[in-house]
């Protein structure tokens, strides 16, 4: 079965059923592709929130389904069929059979992923989705409690979810339980392409390498005499436990413009990691990968 039909125009999408050509608009066309039945009355309040949502999603997904709407004022024969005992009723149909459905006006995101499962597209969990964004709202107010509990919400919902395993980590990181957050991020696979893991092994790595003693005295050495790089690296390492990860990358920065090959170009290495850290797509990630860039091909 096509699942979609790139050559559909908007017009082909959707178009006014009846009773007369159910078999042929809906039955028969449903073993091409998809057909969603929208079940409507003109003093039906809820279709007219329902309807014109129901469209824009359709038209959305580009030729992967149609809709078919019927007023089942003029046309009862199907919704008797079908058992359609309240208005708004949605079927969903496949190779001629009833497959999906809702009844109600329910948000447009629930409609979008109605039709992306129904069309094979990625299927969207909004309550997962609802708890994830959840739990980053509460990181950033510092509620680590509110976030612990809308991350654990999603892992007995989705064991596996690896921005939840991320989020789970970063709570407990930020609680300074550094061995707790180590063993929680373990749980997410050794060659993860998620982001927001990449970013907590990055700082949980920076965590890990810090060396003892203070941010002062390091700044102390590195006045006392510039070209001593590891003392500069050491000050990028503490700078980057502490948090401040735009003073470790010019850190990092000023040892590579001075000699970018000191110790086996380990500040260019430990770039990459505080990078990581920060989140690639991050305004520190970006400026410095573009002072890097400056440096290295100047």
């Amino acid at each position: 079965m096509s699942l979609a039909d790139p050559t559909a125009s908007a017009d082909d999408l959707i178009k006014d059923g009846s009773d007369a050509g159910f078999m042929a608009d809906v039955i028969a066309q449903s073993r091409i592709q998809p057909v969603i039945v929208d079940f409507w009355a003109t003093w039906c309040g809820p279709c007219r929130t329902l309807t014109p949502a129901l469209e824009k999603q359709v038209r959305a997904a580009a030729g992967a389904v149609k809709l078919v709407k019927i007023d089942v004022d003029k046309n009862p024969a199907y919704a008797g069929q079908l058992r359609v005992q309240s208005i708004p009723t949605v079927y969903a149909f496949v190779d001629g059979q009833p497959v999906d459905g809702f009844q109600g006006a329910v948000p447009e995101s629930q409609i979008k992923a109605f039709i992306e499962k129904l069309s094979g597209g990625p299927a969207v969990n909004t309550d997962v989705e609802q708890l994830l964004a959840l739990g980053e709202e509460s990181l950033g107010l510092d509620d680590l409690g509110g976030a612990a509990q809308a991350f654990a919400h999603v892992l007995t919902m989705e064991p596996e979810n690896e921005t939840a395993i991320a989020g789970m980590a970063r709570v407990y990181l930020a609680g300074g339980d550094v061995e707790q957050a180590r063993q929680t991020i373990a749980m997410a696979p050794a060659d993860s392409k998620n982001a927001a893991v990449i970013t907590l092994r990055a700082q949980l790595a920076l965590a890990s390498a810090a060396p003892t003693g203070e941010a002062a005295a390091l700044e102390a050495r590195v006045r006392a005499d510039p070209a001593d790089h590891q003392a500069r690296y050491d000050l990028s390492l503490v700078q980057a436990a502490s948090g401040d990860l735009q003073g470790a990358v010019t850190s990092l920065l000023d040892i590579v413009q001075a000699d970018r090959e000191w110790n086996d170009q380990a500040a260019r290495k430990q770039l990459l990691v505080v990078f990581e850290a920060a989140g690639l797509s991050s305004d520190i990630a970006k400026d410095g990968r573009r002072r890097l860039s400056s440096i290295l091909f100047a």
